[in-house]
């Protein structure tokens, strides 16, 4: 069992993991209920997810600068706080470009992905909650694994996507912000997964 000075890094992670969890729950919400009219507030609120990932973000740092030592390399420590920051920005990305691009209708794959990037930021704050147990890893293994495959099933989600946009679109603008939502969307996914591996790495590096 980790002591307190240890257990500090990992509730941060999880904190840290939560507001990636809140923000693609919000995503989700969002792209249900769409309304160009309130996209405003909707940044704001998906800001605000982020701006508290931020302050994680930021302490991890500050505890790492004050620490003498640290239940694995100070370097991993860091990478993860970032890696996790790193998700919640794409998130809020994925929003802007609703803004940006001045979509009015949501196409279904698009409710669907958001729904799928809802389910990696789950499995991702589970990762997290069970990071602390990093030398008995098998739990922890098979939930990374099962973050590459949601990954996976996000690749697969993205083709077809991508690919079914001219059904619902004929304007060539709609269509190109159509694939750069997706390819945002996309990213966040790879963003998720990279936390995963970074855990999986120092799991490797510690056991």
């Amino acid at each position: 069992m980790a002591n307190k000075a240890d257990r500090q890094y990992f509730e941060n992670f999880t904190a840290a993991a939560d507001y990636t969890c809140q923000a693609s729950r919000y995503l989700v919400e969002c792209l249900n209920n769409f309304n160009l009219d309130n996209i405003k507030s909707m940044l704001d609120t998906m800001h605000e997810f982020e701006h508290q990932g931020d302050d994680k973000h930021h302490e991890m740092s500050s505890m790492l600068a004050k620490a003498f030592v640290t239940p694995v390399d100070r370097e991993d420590l860091a990478m993860i706080s970032q890696s996790i920051d790193e998700v919640l920005d794409k998130l809020e990305e994925v929003l802007q470009r609703f803004y940006v691009d001045q979509i009015h209708t949501i196409i279904p794959d698009a409710i669907t992905f958001a729904q799928k990037l809802m389910d990696c930021c789950e499995l991702l704050k589970g990762i997290m909650e069970e990071f602390i147990n990093f030398k008995k890893p098998a739990k922890l293994h098979d939930m990374v694994i099962k973050l590459n495959q949601i990954e996976e099933e996000c690749d697969t989600l993205y083709l077809e996507a991508t690919l079914n946009i001219r059904q619902h679109c004929t304007d060539v603008i709609d269509i190109i912000s159509w694939r750069e939502i997706f390819d945002y969307m996309e990213d966040c996914a790879d963003a998720c997964e990279h936390v995963g591996n970074y855990v999986e790495l120092v799991v490797l590096k510690n056991t």
